[in-house]
């Protein structure tokens, strides 16, 4: 088959596909300009490296074996036998800790700029739960090397929810498929890694893109646009292409410069070493488990950190139906000094696990 000679692909495709809306939507789409527009780069950083994770992902599942006799073996084998073996795992390593700051920054920069008001209710709510699907494939993905590290923070971290009220003890149980940490373990954690979250991201990720699409993106309130918007195409798509270009940058100095690491092979008969932690973005919780006692009164401090959590969960969702304020297009330092806070308790804690 040979292409029109006056044609390019994408015009030969447009006359075969029905694709007009899209060059439609696209050319439609603006971007406000302000003072804050910096901002909404980091929710296109977000999206390239989930893409990271998924490309990398699928080369890894290639040669990996969700068993305990051979996780480790297949990830030696990655890292040292497989041809670039060693760098693609550390690019996925490496770009899984930027999706999730990416994450954050964006989340917190919507929460701060109040993106959440309407008629973004439900953009901030897709948002929301995938800040929860991010973490939870981190939570997935630490097990699968089946390392010391990896299985020992895995064995701690499916402790502490177990105190919940009614969910806790069934969802862990769910999780760990046995009592102990085991091949059902592992398999339901590489089950969960690599189909059921990727493709419920996939169809909320779509969902959250078509949503800003629709309704665009939200300019703070008290921000006056004295400037006429930017373009989405070409104009920002630049701009998002140059900090594509420049997190992959940052992602292979990492990535070559500090390789991801691989500990000895995990043995459940031993007893767990000192120092063991999760991931950076887990440590507010880590430090917040060891900064409260564990008992308070007759209450089982475990249980306070979830029911903190919990609570914390569930306001995080709520907030566009609780903040009249921003409903009403006025400014909400309330709940502006909310996210301060949090921002702040969070490096500080991860400061603190860090140092100590």
């Amino acid at each position: 088959m040979t292409f029109p000679r006056n044609s390019n692909i994408l015009g030969w495709l447009s006359d075969r596909l029905p694709v007009g809306w899209l060059r439609e939507a696209a050319a439609a789409k603006s971007v406000p300009r302000h003072k804050h527009s910096f901002w909404y780069i980091f929710g296109g950083l977000t999206l390239f490296f989930f893409g990271v994770q998924l490309v990398t992902g699928l080369l890894l599942a290639l040669y990996y074996q969700p068993s305990p006799e051979h996780a480790y073996e297949s990830v030696a084998g990655i890292v040292n036998d497989v041809q670039h073996g060693w760098l693609v795992r550390s690019i996925h390593s490496w770009s899984a800790n930027l999706l999730v700051a990416m994450l954050f920054i964006h989340m917190f920069s919507a929460f701060l700029m109040k993106a959440y008001r309407k008629p973004r209710e439900l953009m901030w709510l897709s948002g929301a739960l995938l800040l929860f699907l991010m973490l939870g494939f981190s939570f997935t993905g630490f097990l699968l090397p089946w390392d010391t590290t990896a299985y020992f923070a895995t064995l701690i971290g499916t402790e502490v929810p177990k105190t919940m009220p009614i969910i806790g003890t069934w969802g862990v149980s769910l999780i760990k498929g046995a009592e102990e940490i085991g091949e059902a373990t592992l398999t339901r954690m590489y089950s969960l890694h690599v189909i059921y979250l990727p493709l419920i991201a996939l169809a909320i990720i779509s969902f959250h893109v078509l949503l800003n699409q629709l309704s665009g993106s939200s300019t703070p309130v008290g921000t006056a646009e004295r400037r006429p918007p930017i373009r989405f195409f070409p104009n920002y798509f630049y701009r998002d292409l140059i900090a594509w270009g420049l997190g992959l940058a940052a992602l292979l100095v990492l990535a070559t410069m500090l390789p991801w690491g691989l500990g000895d092979k995990a043995d459940p008969f031993a007893s767990a070493p000192s120092g063991i932690r999760p991931e950076w973005y887990f440590w507010p919780l880590y430090e917040t488990l060891r900064m409260i006692p564990a008992q308070v009164l007759w209450i089982n401090g475990e249980l306070i950190v979830n029911l903190i959590v919990g609570t914390l969960t569930i306001f995080w969702f709520s907030v566009p139906f609780i903040d009249r304020r921003s409903a009403r297009g006025e400014r909400s330092p309330v709940f502006t000094a909310i996210g301060v806070l949090l921002i702040s308790y969070m490096l500080l804690t991860i400061g603190l696990a860090y140092f100590t």
